[in-house]
């Protein structure tokens, strides 16, 4: 059995799919286009696959998401569709009921977010939506995981039987539908079909005869004349009264007035101050102070105290020789701890940003963002990816699959990773450790330093052939405040740790073997002071490029360097440059060595250059596969690095003159 779940963005689809699959879910995109594919077994039965489509307002092919779902339903056969509704809004999300009820598949219609209507006092009469619709209603509330079981029990009742006909159209507009019905022939969603043919869909997908398309241009003109207004005019007015009519007889009681938090946090005046208080308080919270007190304990406790001491005293014991112990404890042990050192900070980070994003908070941010967004050439909608991007760059430059216009989805993707991620989460902390005693400005400054990289890099992209085009209409979905759910939170919050963890254990585990074995041996292979080796000599060669911008010394090119394969390597490359015995014991050493490097200045200039300059080895890869261009992958290395390389090189002279 193939179910298909379709519904509006921000209905709750994603939340009833997690919920109705668990674990047993599979993702990846469907063929040939860069939209998001979710398949799952559902847990109450795992010989049925629930196939979650992408979030859509109509069947209307104007979007690739469009474009997937539709031909899902119609190519695939699914044995039934769930369609979710955001129950508080049911005027739109009724818009896609109607002409999913047109395909001739058996619909049972998700009344979802029950719960906030039932507090907002409005009571929805399910016999009259039955009886208007000719389909099965269910009340849930995916977010509590209620009324599941009854939806699932009314999907098997209505699986293989003959959907009931419901005529939603004026009478001129049903008797010319059914004529060119009956010119399809043994076609299968004949309704469907002539409608769209009517509404001029060039993207039907299937063969006609010449007598159809005649017919229907012919039908097409006889109704615009009727009505006097175009066609797609006509069928939207005509969905959106039998919609109204349905919805006078279904609501039993009027809304409670209710306190609306949008009167603050939305407020033209008072919206971005808060947002950025907000933002604030988030790093200085997870970087600041009580992530700070988890990291030192971490760093100090943890690696320097208990793992390294251990190890050396392990492998000593066991005849190692002093060359393996080293590698093992500094080079290993020191680079890999000094990036795992921060995961308690980042913890903090994604679970408060997760409560943001699920508490309805974050969509309404990137709306607020629009207005000033456009101004610099972009869209609201690449606040999306730019959020996701302080998880992780790669994500977050798949997210701008729902930005509509191609330049401004190109623009979002080259410059969704000058946002801190978490893997520059590290240098930042470290940077602001060592130089500034843990102020609490320098996380903040870095986030939104971000933004104003990306807004300016869309002022200069936007005056630019590649990137010109006109600009698309911004919708989006608010969804209703809700408290956070736990188990969500959690498990956002779990997802991008582990990404985190994984990536520490396997390509840092490697860069860290390779730097110390560059750093402690020549290019004789052997085995020298640091200063001597052969990472000491590549470093001396790109140090002068980095001297206008404040860091020239060796050490802190090679850590830019091997930066541009992940920017955590910056930390473990300082770890292992710098690490030694004195580290298990006071776990300072480090952060000597930094003040020794680097004045206040020039280690905020590093820390700057590295927050904006070539985005990692995933994040290029992932540029190619969205846009499918290689050469826009090399456009962003080049044109961040360039960009970097410039405001770096502005901020150190100047901040000269004023330090």
């Amino acid at each position: 059995m193939k179910i298909a779940l379709a519904g509006n963005p921000n209905s709750g689809k994603t939340t009833l799919f997690n919920g109705l699959t668990g674990s047993n879910q599979y993702v990846g995109n469907w063929p040939g286009v860069t939209v998001e594919k979710k398949e799952g077994k559902l847990l109450a039965d795992k010989s049925i696959t629930l196939t979650d489509l992408p979030g859509i307002y109509s069947l209307s092919p104007y979007t690739n998401e469009e474009i997937v779902a539709r031909n899902y339903l119609i190519n695939e056969h699914p044995d039934v569709i769930i369609n979710i509704v955001d129950a508080t809004n049911l005027e739109r999300n009724l818009y896609l009921t109607t002409q999913l009820r047109e395909i001739g598949i058996p619909v049972v219609v998700a009344l979802n977010m029950m719960d906030v209507v039932r507090k907002q006092g409005t009571f929805i009469c399910i016999k009259s939506l039955e009886e208007a619709y000719g389909c099965p209603f269910v009340e849930i509330s995916a977010l509590r995981s209620e009324g599941f079981t009854d939806l699932l029990n009314k999907v098997y009742s209505v699986k293989g039987t003959e959907p009931q006909k419901r005529l939603i159209f004026d009478h001129h507009i049903e008797e010319h539908v059914n004529e060119l019905e009956n010119t399809l022939g043994d076609l299968n969603y004949k309704r469907y079909y002539a409608v769209r043919l009517l509404e001029n869909d060039q993207r039907l997908g299937i063969e006609v005869s010449k007598e159809t398309l005649e017919t229907a241009e012919r039908v097409r003109k006889e109704l615009e004349g009727i009505f006097d207004d175009d066609i797609e005019s006509i069928f939207a007015t005509e969905r959106y009264e039998y919609i109204e009519k349905s919805m006078k007889t279904c609501h039993k009681c009027g809304v409670k007035k209710t306190f609306n938090p949008d009167k603050i946090l939305m407020n033209k005046y008072l919206a971005l101050p808060i947002f950025a208080f907000v933002m604030f308080c988030v790093y200085y919270i997870s970087v600041t102070t009580i992530g700070t007190i988890a990291t030192d304990w971490v760093n100090d406790v943890l690696i320097g105290e208990i793992i390294i001491p251990g190890a050396q005293n392990l492998l000593a014991s066991i005849g190692t020789s002093e060359w393996l112990i080293a590698l093992i404890t500094d080079g290993v042990i020191g680079g890999v701890g000094a990036v795992l050192g921060f995961l308690p900070q980042l913890a903090l980070l994604f679970f408060l940003l997760s409560l943001l994003e699920d508490s309805g908070y974050m969509a309404r941010i990137a709306f607020l963002l629009d207005k000033i967004f456009r101004k610099f050439g972009l869209s609201g909608k690449s606040f999306i990816p730019i959020l996701i991007g302080t998880g992780c760059s790669v994500p977050g430059i798949m997210a701008s699959r729902t930005i509509e216009s191609e330049s401004d989805r190109k623009m979002t993707v080259i410059t969704t990773s000058f946002m801190p991620c978490s893997a520059k989460l590290p240098v930042i902390a470290m940077i602001s450790g060592a130089m500034f005693g843990g102020a609490s400005w320098v996380a903040p400054s870095a986030y939104f330093i971000g933004i104003v990289a990306i807004l300016i890099s869309g002022l200069i992209l936007k005056k630019t052939k590649p990137f010109k085009s006109e600009e698309a209409p911004f919708i989006m979905e608010l969804p209703a405040y809700h408290m956070p759910k736990a188990s969500n939170v959690f498990k956002h919050t779990w997802e991008r740790v582990r990404s985190f963890a994984v990536k520490a254990g396997t390509v840092i585990f490697v860069a860290c073997i390779v730097i110390w074995l560059l750093s402690n041996f020549n290019f004789a292979f052997e085995m020298v002071d640091s200063n001597e080796s052969m990472l000491a000599d590549i470093g001396s060669v790109i140090a002068p490029v980095f001297k206008p911008l404040g860091f020239g010394t060796w050490e802190a090119s090679v850590a830019t360097l091997t930066g541009l394969a992940a920017k955590e390597n910056i930390v473990g490359t300082f770890g292992v440059l710098y690490g030694t015995a004195e580290v298990a014991e006071d776990g300072m050493e480090i952060w000597a060595n930094l003040q020794q490097a680097f004045t206040p200045l020039s280690a905020y200039c590093f820390l700057i250059f590295n927050l904006l300059c070539a985005p990692c080895i995933g994040a290029l890869g992932a540029i190619k596969r969205e846009i499918g261009k290689g050469k826009i992958a090399v456009f962003a290395l080049t044109y961040q690095t360039i960009f970097a390389y410039i405001v770096t090189f502005i901020m150190y002279n100047v901040g000269k003159v004023f330090f």
